[in-house]
């Protein structure tokens, strides 16, 4: 820590209650003022130093009163008291310090008391200025004496002290980690040089050396600060690392509301005590303005806690909307329990705040089509439009996070029918690859709200696309109660389709498999073998495999057509059911008495059987739309 001393003589001064006294040896023949504290002075040694002492002593000489019943009273002198005492000291030589906590109020009392080099070589304002100019090289002292404006602050603002020690600072902060170091003391030294202590040991500085240090300073110190590090061109992911640490430090980001009734400070250590919720209001909405405006540069966590608590401590609407701005900007790096937000409103009806997360949501929403139609207008040399997949991603997941969103606030009893089909319909429909997501949150809406209408429920399952359902969500959706019989016919119409197209591939691998066993006889023995290994190492492609395969799937679509034959004696008959899909069932009487179906693996394996051995025919094997009808 800089210092310089002045003054040779002892101390002669000694307080006596309020009153300081000073033992010359000769009886006092002034009285200086300040607020509560008394000065019992002479009046050479003051007179000499400074042009405003001895104006008001010819003054008070001049009103014709007794000499030693002169008193001035020096009220508004910066830095009070303790200011004065150490310019009446220097004043009668007596032995000082000058530090860095103190230099800006005696600079400040010096220009007040007007101790200009015309009163006296090496006077006080010439020794504190030269003094400051050396606390503004040090980046500790530099911070210690821009903390102690706040007791001069008009004084210091109007001689440019502040502006002196923010620029001083910002230089610092905006300069190369790698041409600083710091010793064990704490001292910042450009290019690792410390000419004080040349043995200590130099520690190398990370990109955030300086958060903590800057931390200490109030906020409109602060703000100052980082306004000036970014007129300077300082990255954006520095400056919003030293908000975020500050934002910290000073403010309840747990999500929980604090204490403002004992007026504690909110963080241990903290020299910014908070002592009401006005002030803790205006520290966060400042601490939103000074976020830098890049994308991405700060976690979404972090702006959902500030959204948070801004939302408990009630702050401006503006503020929130700035906040719901951000966070959906870049939504794609939410997390489910960050969206959980509260519902803090005063006519809370839901748990969780749906409006909020909706705005949010639609925010992204709009930020995403502005990006999709931008890429989607570039065009390449050939003049073919540059395809925009890679914008599918981050849409793809916010679709996730509404639905697994949906899902957790859908057992609310509270949360109404419209506010949930709002919110599900944000999200398009390409954004889903697979439906399983909302058709989760759409069960567990209908399980909580059984008195739901008919027609309600039609309405709610179509957010989901029955053909997107994965096979597990179809075969629990197949069985599901809970849903209108036109989605649960619909849902066994698609796996319909898809077994069609599945035995449709299998049978067509089979017709491959018979092909290349007849080329295998004409071509010669050699390659015969070589395929016949080749076969035999691929048992998918045998017709024993195949065999087994269309076996289990009509086992499965017969148990799929023993539960909608459940469904139909409750609910309809089969015409009625496929009318409500546009379809026309054809149907073929039979005498089960005394015809006995082939069954469907009888069918494929004799025709491929029949296909292997004649070399020269070629059988079909596939089923048409009435036979796979016939047997599901």
């Amino acid at each position: 820590m800089a210092c310089k001393k002045l003054g040779s003589k002892s101390d002669l001064f000694h307080l006596d209650g309020q009153t300081w006294l000073c033992s010359t040896g000769l009886p006092s023949d002034v009285t200086v003022e300040v607020r509560e504290t008394s000065f019992h002075l002479h009046k050479f040694p003051l007179l000499s130093r400074s042009m405003l002492l001895e104006k008001l002593i010819q003054d008070s000489s001049g009103h014709g009163k007794d000499e030693k019943e002169c008193v001035l009273q020096l009220h508004n002198i910066p830095g009070g008291a303790k200011a004065f005492l150490f310019v009446a000291k220097f004043c009668y030589n007596i032995k000082t310090e000058l530090t860095a906590m103190n230099v800006v109020s005696l600079r400040c009392a010096a220009e007040y008391l007007q101790m200009s080099e015309d009163f006296g070589e090496g006077n006080l304002v010439a020794q504190t200025e030269n003094f400051l100019n050396e606390v503004l090289s040090f980046w500790v002292d530099t911070i210690k004496a821009l903390q102690s404006c706040e007791e001069v602050l008009p004084s210091a603002e109007e001689l440019h002290i502040v502006s002196r020690c923010i620029e001083s600072l910002a230089v610092k902060a905006c300069a190369d980690p790698s041409l600083l170091s710091r010793n064990p003391a704490g001292a910042i030294f450009w290019n690792g040089i410390d000419s004080g202590s040349k043995a200590s040991k130099k520690l190398s500085l990370s990109e955030d050396w300086w958060y903590e240090d800057v931390s200490k300073l109030k906020l409109h110190m602060y703000k100052r600060l980082i306004l000036a590090v970014t007129s300077k061109g300082m990255p954006a992911d520095r400056i919003a690392g030293s908000v975020m640490f500050y934002a910290k430090k000073y403010l309840p980001l747990n999500g929980r509301q604090p204490n403002f009734k004992n007026g504690n400070c909110v963080a241990l250590g903290s020299t910014m005590p908070v002592a009401s919720e006005a002030e803790q209001i205006t520290l966060l909405e400042e601490i939103v303005g000074l976020l830098p405006d890049q994308k991405g540069v700060i976690p979404t966590k972090f702006l959902l806690k500030l959204l948070k608590t801004s939302m408990i401590l009630h702050t401006s609407l503006s503020c929130q909307e700035i906040l719901e701005k951000r966070i959906g900007v870049q939504l794609d790096d939410a997390a489910l329990e960050d969206i959980l937000i509260p519902n803090m409103g005063y006519s809370v009806e839901t748990l969780y705040d749906i409006d909020c997360v909706q705005r949010i949501v639609d925010h992204f929403m709009l930020g995403d089509q502005d990006e999709t139609d931008s890429i989607s207008n570039e065009l390449v040399d050939d003049g073919q439009l540059i395809p925009s997949s890679h914008a599918l991603t981050p849409t793809t997941m916010v679709a996730n996070l509404v639905d697994n969103y949906l899902a957790e606030v859908a057992p609310d009893v509270n949360l109404k029918l419209t506010k949930f089909l709002s919110l599900a319909s944000l999200i398009p429909d390409y954004s889903r690859p697979i439906d399983d997501g909302i058709y989760r949150a759409i069960d567990i809406y209908l399980k909580a709200h059984p008195w739901l209408t008919d027609s309600d429920r039609e309405q709610l399952c179509r957010l989901m696309n029955c053909q997107k359902l994965s096979l597990e969500a179809s075969t629990h959706a197949a069985q599901n109660e809970r849903l209108p019989l036109r989605v649960i016919v619909q849902v066994l119409f698609f796996e319909q389709l898809r077994l069609r197209t599945s035995v449709a591939g299998w049978f067509f691998v089979s017709e491959n498999l018979d092909n290349s066993q007849d080329l295998s006889k004409t071509i010669g023995p050699g390659i015969e073998g070589t395929a016949q290994e080749s076969s035999g190492n691929n048992p998918m492609l045998t017709v024993d495999d195949m065999r087994n395969r269309v076996s289990a799937l009509e086992k499965e679509c017969l148990d799929m057509k023993q539960e909608v034959e459940k469904l139909v004696k409750t609910k309809g008959s089969w015409h009625s059911i496929f009318r409500m899909l546009g379809l026309r069932l054809k149907t073929r009487s039979c005498d089960h008495s005394k015809t006995v179906k082939t069954p469907l693996s009888a069918k494929v394996f004799r025709n491929s059987r029949k296909a292997a051995t004649n070399g020269k025919e070629k059988q079909d094997c596939k089923i048409d739309d009435k036979s796979i009808q016939s047997e599901c």
